[in-house]
């Protein structure tokens, strides 16, 4: 299915749990049929310290969500 959306539309979510929210998109993934959309779909990735100097952390991302 051909992608409908671009790069810096705003889009509202229809269903789940951010439904109702607008964001603008960042990413298309025309392969899997999703885009990855600002301030929708917040996931957290915890982080462990790799190197001595490295700090452990977590990181906050945008996952991505489907079309």
């Amino acid at each position: 299915m051909a992608a409908r959306v671009v790069k810096n539309d705003t889009v509202v979510v229809l269903t789940g749990r951010d439904k109702g929210k607008e964001g603008t998109v960042t990413k298309v993934l025309v392969a899997d049929n999703r885009v990855v959309v600002e301030k929708i779909n917040t996931r957290i990735r915890h982080v462990k310290a790799r190197q001595p100097g490295q700090p452990a952390g977590r990181i906050e991302f945008f996952a991505p969500v489907a079309i």
